[in-house]
Formats: C-alpha cells, sequence, structure tokens
C-alpha cells in the first residue's frame, strides 16, 4: 500500500492511498461469502453460492462494493500512521478507482481535520503573578456564620418571607394555558437561586396561605428554556435560629473547648483554602499566558460540529447571538485542549491505572452513579482513551506549574508543588509492580480518526456495470 499526503491547510489535510488487489484480496474473499449468506438462489443453500455464480446473479460490482467498505477503515488507518498525521473529526472520503478485475489498484482519498504543529516555548521561564493570600477577619467570620448555621434549628415565623427564610411552597407551571408540571410541599431556601429564575423576588413579602404568579423559562424537562407562566403559593415560613457564640458553642461543633481555639483553626483553614485557590489560579493566568502568546490554530469543521450538536441539543439552531457566544468558547476550549495535548506530547506524560480509576470514581460522584456502574459506561461507551487524554491533561498542567515561577501580588515566591505535585510516586505501596502500569494516552481528537466511523455507501460509479439477474 502507498500513503501520501498533501497539507491543504495547517488543520487539514488529503491523503491520496493507492491499494493493491492482493491486499485487498482477503476482503473480496470475505465479501463472497457474506453475500453468500444474504441471497437466495435456487439450486444453493445459504453460505454455499459460489463466487461465479454470485458474479452473474448479483454482480460483480456489488462485491467489490461490499468489499471496500470492509478494507477502507483499516487502509485508512494504516495510511494515518504511515504519513504520522492526527486526525480530527470525521473524515470524507472518495474512491477514485477500483480494480476490475484482479488487476489494478483500489484508490481512495481522504480529507480530514488534523492536530496543528504547536511550538511550545520553554515551561522553564515560564512567570505568573497570583493575588495574595492573605486571611482576613471577614474570612474567619464567614466560616464561624456557616458552622453556626449547620448547627442552627428552624423555627416557624409569623410573619412575611425575607431573603434567607426556609419555606414551603406549592407551584403550578403552564404554557400557553396548559399545565405541564404541578408540585406541592416542597422545601426551598430564598436567595439560592436553584429553583426557577425570578422565583426569590417574587416569594419575598409574600406570607403565609398567600399566593402570587409570575413567568419564567423553564430549567429542565423536554420544554426546557420555554416561557413558562408560573402559579406559587406560600404554605409556611420558617427562619434559622443561630446558637449563641461562646466557647459552648466551640465544644459543640468542634473538638476545641474555648472560641479562641476553634477561631484559631478556622483560620488555618482558610489560609489554606487561599493556598489552593492561588494554585489555581496560577494554573488559570498560565494556561491564558500561553494561549495569548501562541498561535493555536483549530478545524473550522470540529468546530463547526461541536457548535452545531450543542444548538441542537439546546433547541437554540436559529439562535445566531448565542450561536456566536459558543462558538468563541468551543475555539478556547479546544486550543486549551490541543496547548495541553502538545505538553503531554513534549513532556512524555504518562497516565497510570490507578490514576483513571480515581478519577473515574470522582467523575461518578457528579453524575451520582455507582463507580462501578460508571466505569462500565464508560468502557462499554468506548470513552476511556478519552478519559486518560482528560487525565493526562490534567497532569500536564500540574508540570506547566511545578516548571513556571510563581509570585504572589506583593513580590514573595509562592511553592505550589505541594498542592500540584507532577512527579509524585505513583505507584503505591504493597500494591505489586503491575498496580499503576502506564496507559496509552491519545490528544483530543484522535478517537475521531477511528477508521471504524469511515464507511462508503455508494461506489457504483467505480466498478464495473453488472446488470444484476432477476
Amino acid at each position: 500500500m502507498k500513503s501520501a499526503v498533501e497539507s491543504l491547510n495547517p488543520t487539514r489535510v488529503k491523503l491520496t492511498v493507492e491499494v493493491p488487489y492482493e491486499e485487498l484480496a482477503p476482503s473480496v474473499d470475505a465479501a463472497y461469502k457474506t453475500i453468500s449468506q444474504q441471497v437466495n438462489i435456487p439450486g444453493f443453500r445459504k453460505g454455499k453460492v459460489p463466487p461465479r455464480i454470485i458474479d452473474q446473479r448479483i454482480g460483480r460490482g456489488a462485491v467489490l462494493e461490499e468489499a471496500v467498505n470492509h478494507a477502507l477503515p483499516q487502509f485508512y488507518a494504516k495510511a494515518v500512521q504511515e504519513v504520522d498525521v492526527r486526525p480530527l473529526g470525521q473524515p470524507q472520503v472518495e474512491v477514485t478507482d477500483v480494480p476490475a478485475g484482479t488487476d489494478g489498484d483500489l484508490k481512495f482519498t481522504v480529507e480530514v481535520d488534523v492536530r496543528p504543529q504547536i511550538e511550545l516555548p520553554d515551561l522553564d521561564a515560564l512567570t505568573v503573578t497570583v493575588d495574595d493570600a492573605e486571611v482576613t477577619e471577614a474570612d474567619v467570620d464567614e466560616r464561624v456564620t456557616s458552622l453556626r448555621e449547620r448547627f442552627g434549628t428552624l423555627l416557624p415565623a409569623d410573619r412575611a418571607a425575607v431573603d434567607g427564610d426556609f419555606v414551603t411552597i406549592d407551584l403550578t407551571a403552564a404554557v400557553d394555558g396548559e399545565e405541564i408540571d404541578s408540585v406541592k410541599g416542597i422545601s426551598y431556601q430564598i436567595g439560592t437561586g436553584t429553583m426557577l429564575e425570578g422565583m426569590d423576588e417574587a416569594l419575598i413579602g409574600l406570607s403565609a396561605e398567600e399566593t402570587t404568579s409570575f413567568d419564567a423559562p423553564l430549567a429542565g424537562g423536554d420544554r426546557k428554556g420555554e416561557i413558562a407562566h408560573v402559579t406559587l403559593t406560600l404554605q409556611a415560613v420558617k427562619e434559622r435560629q443561630l446558637p449563641e457564640l461562646d466557647d459552648d458553642f466551640a465544644q459543640l461543633a468542634s473538638e476545641f473547648d474555648t472560641l479562641d481555639e476553634l477561631r484559631e483553626d478556622l483560620r488555618s483553614q482558610a489560609a489554606q483554602m487561599k493556598t489552593f485557590e492561588q494554585g489555581v489560579q496560577a494554573r488559570e493566568r498560565l494556561v491564558e499566558q500561553l494561549l495569548e502568546t501562541l498561535d493555536i490554530p483549530v478545524p473550522d469543521g470540529v468546530i463547526a460540529d461541536e457548535v452545531h450538536h450543542h444548538l441542537e441539543g439546546e433547541g437554540r439552531l436559529e439562535d445566531e447571538e448565542h450561536r456566536a457566544e459558543v462558538e468563541a468558547e468551543a475555539r478556547k476550549a479546544l486550543r486549551a485542549q490541543l496547548l495541553l495535548d502538545a505538553i503531554v506530547e513534549k513532556e512524555e506524560v504518562q497516565v497510570g491505572q490507578r490514576e483513571l480509576v480515581e478519577y473515574l470514581v470522582q467523575a461518578s460522584q457528579q453524575y451520582g452513579m455507582d463507580p462501578n456502574e460508571f466505569m462500565k459506561a464508560v468502557g462499554e461507551s468506548g470513552q476511556v482513551p478519552a478519559m486518560v487524554a482528560e487525565v493526562a491533561r490534567r497532569k500536564a498542567l500540574a508540570v506547566v506549574l511545578s516548571k513556571a515561577a510563581v509570585t504572589d501580588a506583593s513580590g514573595n515566591a509562592i511553592d505550589l508543588g505541594s498542592l500540584f505535585n507532577a512527579d509524585e510516586d505513583e505507584d503505591g505501596e504493597g500494591e505489586g509492580e503491575d498496580a499503576d502500569q502506564p496507559l496509552p494516552v491519545e490528544p483530543v481528537g484522535a478517537s475521531a480518526g477511528d477508521p471504524s466511523a469511515v464507511s462508503i455507501s455508494d461506489i457504483g460509479g467505480f466498478v464495473p456495470d453488472e446488470p444484476v439477474a432477476q
């Protein structure tokens, strides 16, 4: 097999592939067997129809079409490896010639988006500035208040509802006069904004047994986004009574004997959180810095497919303003992924099995699924390579952070190594030599190059035009 590649632009190539008949022959033989199992020809049992009879009754063209459809994915995959390109998105295949008999070559071309070449800077020379990690009394007070709220009690309030109250409500939603949802006795805290848009404003000032109405977009379901007329009845109002802030509270809410000791511990927790926030900020600013300074082109076709899929899922294909927003976000996200994949490759980042499992367990919690069921679903859907790539990108971020010089706004050097250690020992103790074997890391879009995605539905114009016998 011969393969050649032509660069159409920085993110798209054209492959020209020639396959001699002897390499296509096994697929032709398999095609005869497949068709033999499918046709009913008098005098022959299924699966026992000779090739010459199939040629006479079905046509050589149908055989070659079946053979090419079967063989094309593996030839495409082999061509991609030979010319060393990294596909993104779905390939566009055109069969230009097929062998008429046992002579000649199968010829086809493929146009496909590919990963662009990215010239990374010296990662050791990167610098970034983050906010100071000063812990104020307000930070400590906020944590104290949060702790008091956890130990507070809810008491009935004989007054109109105010921000922060806990209420029991009945809701009915209708669109164009048609009731589409109704719930009773649900609990809600005013001000959290976790339900319908405008509901907090409708509740404030309302007393028990009073009813009001407002219009709001539906937050979920088949009619998500549609404007509904919502009727709301307030059944009960409760307010949270906080415990007294003294040594007794410190003993109730913690292992400390005094309020001063509790506050000091909360101050330490706040400082740790500030340091963690510095690390997150450093990672974000480093990525932004690299994206601003590097030329990372992205394939328009990949972006168009992503935007269409996103808008179709939202039912907003005609919303041009939203389309522009989604496209900008998609471009930025893909540029960031391509950047991190380039770092993964340059730094030879590897992902261990234990790391993948830990990531999948965390992801399962976000979806509210049992970890084992989630991992099974990921495996069955063929998403494991994508998950491995995501873990690798996270490690790439840690690599960048470990190499960069990080300072706070006051000019103090910040050591974030303890938060994001890219070089920590991953073998574990007592787990054996094979406990965390490295997994192959595929860059973004690698799965889109899956040759199983390639098929030709009609190559009739490139095969001998033999009649189908009736």
